[in-house]
């Protein structure tokens, strides 16, 4: 499970993290804030500064382990306005969805071919290959990550027993990335996405624009 990069995958590899990871946890912070949540905005995380946002421990975990974290953003339920769960779910979203956003924007720039090198272009195809990534695995329903809190939402009633696992949450969580369990549900999701992805780059680029 554990693999270390060589020093040029890492160069392929930091600024898609890097903005995959802000861009997450950005779209967490401005959708609260739009549902009349502040808190991210006064503990300065409504920002696209990635040094507000990346843990660096949770870096080099996605490094080594092909798993990390940043810093979460800070939401109040308290203060979001209409039903609170469901609030709650659209902010949970906001994440993965940005992360997909920025995966296909990142398609149609390789299509346009806006990147002449061959660095520039293997650096786009990373961004598209880890944002992919990020919004699938959010998307799990497994505590602490957004497709938990998403599925609370949609669900009937107060789901008490979603909200107990969260306290075993971290620990089921690693239980199935060491095992691989995770690793093989999400392959049948994040590689056809990603190869829809370059399918569509390769349309965008055959196109002639």
């Amino acid at each position: 499970m554990f693999h270390l990069p060589s020093p040029y995958e890492m160069l392929l590899m930091v600024p898609a993290i890097v903005l995959g990871l802000t861009i997450h946890e950005f779209a967490h912070g401005w959708t609260a804030y739009r549902l009349g949540d502040p808190t991210a905005r006064y503990q300065g995380r409504l920002t696209l500064n990635p040094a507000a946002h990346i843990d660096v421990i949770g870096l080099i975990m996605l490094f080594i382990a092909g798993f990390g974290w940043a810093k979460p953003v800070p939401v109040n339920p308290l203060n979001l306005r209409g039903n609170m769960r469901r609030s709650m779910m659209l902010v949970s979203l906001a994440g993965p969805a940005a992360n997909l956003v920025l995966a296909v924007l990142a398609a149609v720039a390789l299509g346009l071919g806006l990147w002449h090198i061959s660095l520039g272009r293997e650096i786009v195809i990373e961004i598209i290959r880890i944002n992919v990534v990020l919004a699938v695995f959010n998307l799990l329903p497994v505590p602490p990550l957004d497709g938990s809190k998403i599925l609370a939402g949609l669900l009937p009633g107060r789901q008490e027993w979603l909200y107990t696992l969260e306290n075993y949450g971290v620990i089921i969580l690693l239980v199935l990335l060491f095992t691989g369990i995770i690793g093989r549900v999400l392959g049948f999701i994040i590689s056809p996405l990603y190869r829809l992805l370059i399918e569509i780059a390769t349309g965008i680029s055959r196109l002639g624009f």
